[in-house]
C-alpha cells in the first residue's frame, strides 16, 4: 500500500491541507488529477424561455467525446474578469477586486470538471432586465441554465456550483428550484436572510450602495416597478424622503427625486422596502430551505459583522438534507482573489457527490472549525456545542468587564452623546475591558448582548463590537451586533437566548426617558484568548 504521501503527490499535492484530518479520509490517491488542459469558450449565448439571451464563458478539458459533471458559477459581477491570468492578490493591493469570486477555475477544469460563468440577465452582454441581487427571476434563470449545461455533448448531466460571496449566498436558493441534474452545492459565504443583509438589525446598510457600481449593469431596472403603478410608486419614493434618517443623506435623495426611478434602482428597491416582508422573503434561502432536497456543504470565516456566517442555515430543521458546516482560517485581511483557499476541500465534497469518489468526506463529524489564537482546526458533532458553559459577563463601573454583577443598586448610567455628523466626525463609544488574561480562554459559539438603556429620542442605532485586545494594544476584531431601538420587539417563540430574533415587520417608537431592554445578536465566535490579552465590548 503506498504512503499517504506517495497518494497526494499522484494528485498534485506536496502536503495534507491543514483542514483536512488523516482519520477520514479514503482514496486520496483516486481524487481528481490535473491531467486535462483548459478549453476556451467565450461568448456563449444561452437562451431562455421567455427568449431572452444571455452570454456565457464555458471552460472545460480540451479532449473530445468526453463528458465530465459542471460546475456553475452565478454573479452579477461580470462573467469576463473571473478568468483574467493573474496571482491572487491581497486586499491592500492597487488592483485587488473583491468580485472576483467565481473560484479557481483552472484548478478544477484541469481535474475533469467543466466550469460555466454567465452574466445573469441584465448584466454584461446578456439581454433583459437585471431586478437586483438574488432576484426571483435570477433564481429562476438558474433553473434553465442547470438544464443547458447539461444538455451539452461535454456534460455528464451531473452539476454543482461554485463561488464566494454573491456566488455562494445564491446557491441555496439555486436548490430550491429543484432542477434534478444539480446534485450537490457548496457556498461559501452564506447569507440566509436578505433582510438583514441590507437592515443590519434593522438599521440601514449603505454597503451596496457603492458596491452596486462593481456590477456591469446595462439595462438595471427596479422591482418596485412591477409591484405598483406609477403613481403609487411615486408616493413611496416622497414618503421614503421623509424619513430623517434617509432625508439627511444627499445620496438618496439623489436615488429618490430621480424619475423615470432608473438611478441605482437595486438601491431605490432597498430605500422602498425598509421592514421585511415578501420582497425580502423572495430573495432569502431561509424561506425555501424546505425546498432544498441535496446536500449542501455550508462554509463561511469568522466574519466579524454582516449575516455571512453560515450557522444560522446549519442550525434550521428545514433545512433537512446531509450537510456539513465549515469556517476556514481566512479573513478579510488575509484573503487572496481570485481565491485558492478552499479547493482541496471543494474537490473532495465535488469528487464525492458528482463523481462517486468516497473521499470520506462524510464520514467526518458534520461541524469543522478553525480556533483562532491556538489556530487549528476542530471537528465538532453539533452547533451550538453540546459542551458550552454558558457564561454571563458584565458591564461595570469605569469600564470593566466582569463576571459578577454591581452589586449597588442606584448607580448613576453611564451617558453617550452625540452630536449631528454635519458638525462633527467625532463618533463616540463607550468601552468596556477585562483584566489582563491570566491563562488561556476559549470563547466558542454565539455572543448576544442584553442591554438597558434609556434614549432622549423615539429612535436610536445600536452598534456593538467586540475585541480581541493583545498586549501592545493592538484590537482584532472578533464580532459585532447592531439593532435598531424601534425593532427591540422579540419573537418570543422563535428566540433562544443566545440567539433573539425580532419583529422587522413594523418600527415600535421609544418613549424618550423610558429604560427598555435591547437584545442584541452579535457574531458567532470561536477563539483562545492568550495571557496577556483582554477582551473589550465597545
Amino acid at each position: 500500500m503506498s504512503s499517504l504521501k506517495e497518494q497526494l503527490s499522484t494528485v498534485g499535492m506536496d502536503k495534507i491541507p491543514p483542514f483536512w484530518d488523516v482519520r477520514y479520509l479514503k482514496n486520496v490517491d483516486k481524487l481528481s488529477k490535473p491531467r486535462y488542459k483548459v478549453k476556451e469558450e467565450r461568448d456563449v449565448y444561452i437562451t431562455l424561455p421567455d427568449g431572452v439571451k444571455i452570454c456565457a464563458d464555458v471552460f472545460r478539458p480540451d479532449v473530445e467525446g468526453e463528458r465530465f459533471p459542471a460546475l456553475l458559477a452565478w454573479a452579477s459581477y461580470g462573467k469576463s474578469l473571473q478568468s483574467i491570468k493573474r496571482t491572487p492578490q491581497p486586499v491592500e493591493s492597487l488592483v485587488f477586486d473583491h468580485t472576483i469570486e467565481a473560484g479557481d477555475i483552472d484548478y478544477f477544469v484541469e481535474r475533469g470538471y467543466t466550469y460555466v460563468i454567465p452574466d445573469p440577465r441584465g448584466i454584461g452582454k446578456s439581454e433583459g432586465e437585471w431586478n437586483g441581487f438574488y432576484s426571483p427571476k435570477e433564481q429562476e434563470d438558474i433553473y434553465y441554465v442547470i438544464d443547458w449545461i447539461a444538455g451539452q455533448p461535454w456534460c455528464s448531466g451531473d452539476v454543482g456550483m461554485g463561488g464566494l460571496s454573491y456566488y455562494g449566498m445564491i446557491q441555496l436558493s439555486a436548490a430550491a428550484q429543484q432542477n434534478p441534474h444539480l446534485k450537490a452545492i457548496m457556498p461559501i459565504s452564506v447569507n440566509d436572510d436578505y433582510y438583514l443583509h441590507c437592515y443590519y438589525g434593522g438599521i440601514l446598510n449603505t454597503y451596496y450602495y457603492g458596491f452596486l457600481d462593481l456590477c456591469p449593469v446595462n439595462n438595471g431596472v427596479s422591482e418596485s416597478e412591477s409591484l405598483c403603478d406609477e403613481e403609487e410608486l411615486k408616493q413611496k419614493m416622497k414618503e421614503r424622503l421623509e424619513d430623517p434618517e434617509i432625508n439627511s443623506i444627499s445620496y438618496f435623495h439623489k436615488i429618490l427625486t430621480t424619475w423615470p426611478p432608473r438611478f441605482h434602482t437595486w438601491f431605490l428597491d432597498v430605500l422602498l422596502h425598509p421592514f421585511d416582508g415578501p420582497f425580502w422573503h423572495a430573495r432569502s434561502s431561509y424561506t425555501k430551505y424546505d425546498k432544498v432536497k441535496i446536500p449542501v456543504s455550508l462554509c463561511g470565516n469568522w466574519a466579524p459583522s454582516g449575516r455571512y456566517q453560515p450557522f444560522y442555515s446549519f442550525m434550521d430543521p428545514k433545512l433537512d438534507v446531509p450537510k456539513k458546516l465549515t469556517i476556514f482560517g481566512v479573513h478579510w485581511k488575509i484573503l487572496r482573489l481570485p481565491y485558492r483557499f478552499a479547493n482541496e476541500d471543494s474537490l473532495r465534497w465535488y469528487d464525492h457527490w458528482l463523481k462517486g469518489i468516497d473521499t470520506g468526506v462524510m464520514d467526518e463529524p458534520p461541524v469543522k472549525i478553525f480556533v483562532r489564537g491556538v489556530n487549528r482546526y476542530r471537528f465538532e458533532n453539533e452547533w451550538p456545542l453540546a459542551r458550552t458553559k454558558w457564561d454571563k459577563i458584565y458591564l461595570r463601573r469605569f469600564g470593566k468587564l466582569e463576571t459578577e454583577p454591581e452589586q449597588d443598586r442606584n448607580i448613576t448610567p453611564d451617558s453617550l452623546v452625540h452630536e449631528p455628523p454635519d458638525i462633527t466626525t467625532a463618533v463616540p463609544s463607550l468601552s468596556y475591558s477585562t483584566d489582563f488574561i491570566s491563562r488561556p480562554m476559549e470563547v466558542t459559539g454565539p455572543i448576544t448582548l442584553y442591554l438597558y438603556s434609556a434614549i432622549d429620542q423615539e429612535d436610536a442605532n445600536f452598534i456593538a463590537k467586540l475585541w480581541d485586545v493583545l498586549p501592545n494594544g493592538e484590537k482584532i476584531p472578533l464580532a459585532n451586533g447592531y439593532l435598531k431601538a424601534s425593532r427591540r420587539t422579540l419573537i418570543e417563540k422563535k428566540s433562544k437566548p443566545y440567539q433573539p430574533v425580532h419583529d422587522h415587520t413594523k418600527a415600535v417608537p421609544i418613549k424618550p426617558g423610558e429604560v427598555n431592554e435591547y437584545v442584541i445578536q452579535m457574531q458567532t465566535t470561536s477563539i483562545v484568548f492568550q495571557p496577556g490579552h483582554r477582551m473589550e465590548l465597545e
